[in-house]
């Protein structure tokens, strides 16, 4: 699973990608973690609001600071819909 994180650097776009470092060592496999700094990338996914978190290429957070359980939650979602 490709792990998108939108943000241009803001306090909740770092910790985010810690919580999602944290989730996908909790779920276990393989999932390629990318952080998206880049303001032109990011208004591709029509983000307004950051940080925002992409799962196989679907926006599933904006504007958040989503916990663990939330980021494991939606990354066993996502599974189970691939």
């Amino acid at each position: 699973m490709k792990i998108e994180i939108l943000g241009t650097g803001c306090t909740k776009c770092v910790a985010l990608e810690k919580v999602v470092e944290q989730a996908v060592a909790k779920v276990g496999g393989f999932h390629q973690i990318e952080k998206v700094d880049d303001i032109m990338e990011i208004m591709k996914y029509n983000v307004v609001s950051t940080p925002g978190l992409v799962l196989d290429g679907k926006v599933v957070s904006t504007g958040k600071l989503l916990s663990v359980e939330e980021v494991v939650k939606l990354i066993e979602e996502a599974q189970k819909n691939a």
